[in-house]
């Protein structure tokens, strides 16, 4: 007796095998190229592919054509005076390699023979690796110095203490001096004053009577190109109790904002 279960697990596949898609190939009713796979079944796309592989298989080509032996010029070979051959010339076939040798040994010398009266008659050096470098002789501009063979051929022990003892002798030692002192000018030094100095920048030391804008302080002190230069000008012109053109209009002894503190800074002040 069948069970429940089997009966399920039979309906199952029995709906799988009705899901099934139909194979192209598989229809008799259909039609198929024999030996050319499916999807031909179109007879227009038959004649086009047929009339393609007739096309391909026709020669559209033509043969080559007839190309004749030819020589070509040696690469070595150069015209000479600078002259190119003329379109007219006819190559020749290399049937003899020492001639050409011979040949162009010649070639080369007529173009030697030209460069050397371009260049004054003096002979032409051509580069090869057998041509070695010509030895300079006597030469004052070159120095031997590392030369180890050279500087033995010509100095001795002997020669060597000699030498030694005459730059010993030659030898002066220079005792230290004191510094010259700067002349050309007495203006005041701002250094010294900024060290002989104690109070901070914007401290009221010294009275002002006349009391100058900020306009006017600004316009006078623009014209100094530095804070240094002001103070210089104000300590010579009897700063810092006076204060005859208004760069120091609050007191402190500094004239134009000018900060005594780098320099006591500089100093270990």
């Amino acid at each position: 007796m069948i069970s429940f279960r089997s009966f399920l697990v039979l309906g199952a596949v029995v709906g799988l095998a009705a899901c099934q898609p139909v194979i192209p190939d598989s229809n008799p009713g259909g039609f198929v190229d024999p030996g050319r796979g499916v999807g031909f079944d179109n007879p227009n796309t038959l004649a086009a592919r047929d009339a393609r592989e007739a096309e391909l298989a026709s020669p559209a080509v033509g043969a080559a054509p007839d190309v004749q032996a030819q020589s070509l010029q040696p690469s070595g070979a150069r015209p000479v005076g600078g002259t190119t051959p003329t379109a007219g010339a006819t190559p020749r076939a290399v049937s003899n390699p020492a001639g050409l040798d011979a040949e162009l040994a010649q070639i080369a010398a007529q173009n030697d023979a030209v460069a050397a009266q371009a260049n004054s008659g003096q002979q032409v050096v051509n580069a090869s690796p057998s041509n070695a470098a010509p030895v300079i002789l006597n030469n004052p501009g070159i120095s031997d110095e590392n030369n180890f063979d050279a500087v033995a051929s010509r100095e001795s022990i002997e020669s060597d203490a000699a030498r030694i003892q005459s730059n010993r002798q030659q030898y002066q030692v220079v005792q230290p001096t004191a510094l010259p002192s700067r002349a050309g000018s007495a203006q005041p030094n701002v250094v010294q004053y900024a060290l002989q100095t104690r109070h901070p920048k914007g401290t009221r030391v010294h009275r002002r009577f006349n009391v100058a804008s900020a306009s006017k302080f600004q316009r006078n002190c623009a014209v100094y190109s530095s804070a240094d230069e002001a103070q210089i000008d104000f300590l010579s012109r009897g700063g810092p109790d006076r204060d005859r053109r208004g760069l120091d209009p609050d007191g402190d002894g500094y004239a134009c904002n000018w900060d005594p503190a780098p320099f006591r800074r500089a100093a270990g002040n």
